[in-house]
């Protein structure tokens, strides 16, 4: 490595780790809106049990979030959000209306074969 990038390199650890102490300012902040569980699964117009197992996760989990106890974080904070902007695009992943049965193993490996 070129000393000049190597020097850029290890300026910049340094800024990161005075940023992470408070002792500078960061250069620019991403701020992100924050899921509005309830008002979400009312869209749905859900019970928390069902939105729950919509979403894959505990209704203890969701009552957190909805009473401000936790909030929702990685991927499941990105999949509130989708819900909130396409519902039908999760409704539709989530229980496809042309499916009528779940998908066996064999129905899965027929499915890859005729693909």
């Amino acid at each position: 490595m070129k000393q000049e990038l190597f020097d850029e390199l290890l300026e910049s650890v340094r800024e990161a780790k005075a940023i992470m102490r408070g002792e500078k300012q960061p250069s620019r902040v991403f701020v992100y809106d924050e899921p509005h569980v309830k008002t979400i699964r009312r869209r749905f117009k859900l019970s928390q049990p069902k939105f729950a197992g919509l979403l894959g996760i505990s209704v203890g989990t969701l009552r957190n979030w909805e009473q401000g106890r936790r909030q929702p974080e990685g991927a499941a904070r990105v999949l509130l959000l989708v819900a909130a902007k396409y519902p039908e695009a999760v409704l539709d992943t989530v229980h496809p209306r042309s499916q009528t049965r779940p998908m066996t193993r064999r129905s899965v490996a027929q499915a890859r074969a005729a693909a």
